[in-house]
């Protein structure tokens, strides 16, 4: 139990650590310059950048330590059965937001861009391993996968269809 409660302690700290980080860089990205001593000059649009999307990085690895603290197991085995990546939630919202930020920025040149793609990737294929991929949704009559449908395509392998077959024999 001990180990449970530092490892879970360490979490919150980490968490807390990386929070203030990503609240500096995203409030305040001109500490930077203040930091390496060159007040004078200006923040350029490429710092700003990547300091914005620094600061979206940081908080969401905080909130991934945050949502991921080790709990001690249950003593009853679980119903579920899938397994899920822990950072999967936070790291697809955190893509999005990227590429929301990214898609608005236009002073970076190809950066931007590129941000922006990788970043989309990212948060709209874990939007759909969220929805879809560990969905186990069978017809327990048929035994189809309940998400193919028989509208407009005219799948004969859904469990729509299936079932009227069923019917009529």
């Amino acid at each position: 139990m001990m180990l449970s409660t530092s490892l879970a302690v360490w979490s919150v700290l980490a968490a807390a650590f990386f929070a203030v980080q990503a609240v500096l860089l995203a409030v305040a990205p001109r500490l930077l310059l203040f930091l390496a001593n060159a007040p004078d000059r200006a923040l350029s649009p490429l710092e700003a950048f990547l300091a914005t999307h620094f600061a979206l990085a940081l908080a969401t690895l905080s909130l991934a330590l945050l949502l991921n603290i080790p709990s001690t197991p249950s003593p009853l085995p679980s119903e579920q059965s899938h397994v899920t990546q822990p950072l999967l939630y936070p790291l697809a919202l955190a893509g999005l937001v990227s590429a929301l930020f990214a898609y608005n920025t236009t002073d970076v040149g190809s950066l931007a861009t590129i941000f922006f793609l990788i970043s989309l990737i990212i948060g709209l294929w874990g939007s759909w391993e969220i929805l879809f991929a560990n969905s186990a949704s069978f017809s327990k009559t048929t035994g189809a996968d309940k998400h193919t449908s028989a509208f407009i395509f005219g799948n004969k392998t859904a469990a729509s269809s299936q079932k009227k077959q069923l019917k009529t024999k």
